[in-house]
């Protein structure tokens, strides 16, 4: 008998509880257009980015390495350029800058690894001082 009235009570307990779980949770149809946007957009960024490092698996050693930093600088650019799709401004406009700036720097970088001796230093050289001048291009945006 102990058991039965023990069971009941607990059942009851579960009812209440989902009942108001089920009262507190917010129809699908209130979600934020923006925020199902963001959500999709960083989804299709994660997928493409997931493809681009999958196609860069067949590729060796500096190559390798070179499609990856592609591919990330390609998410980043992605990301910071839907930010500014979807809330635009002057601060989203210079990530967005930023962002293509640092790609390319690293990409150049590791592009130049390709290279040996003096031939990789300038290489390296010219990188840095591409990054600069589009560091300086991002500088003067905010003027």
């Amino acid at each position: 008998m102990n058991k039965l009235i023990w069971s009941c009570a607990v059942a009851s307990c579960l009812g209440v509880l989902s009942a108001h779980a089920q009262m507190n949770t917010p129809p699908a149809a209130t979600v934020d257009p923006a925020v199902a946007e963001l959500k999709a957009g960083r989804d299709k960024i994660a997928a493409d980015y997931k493809a681009d490092r999958a196609a860069c698996d067949a590729l060796k050693d500096n190559a390798k390495d070179v499609c990856v930093e592609e591919a990330k600088g390609k998410e980043k650019i992605a990301k910071a350029q839907l930010d500014q799709k979807l809330m635009p401004s002057d601060s989203n406009a210079r990530k967005v800058a930023e962002a293509k700036v640092e790609a390319a720097y690293s990409i150049a970088k590791e592009k130049c690894d390709d290279q040996k001796g003096d031939a990789k230093s300038a290489c390296v050289k010219q990188a840095k001082a591409d990054e600069e001048k589009g560091k300086a291009e991002v500088k003067a945006m905010k003027k």
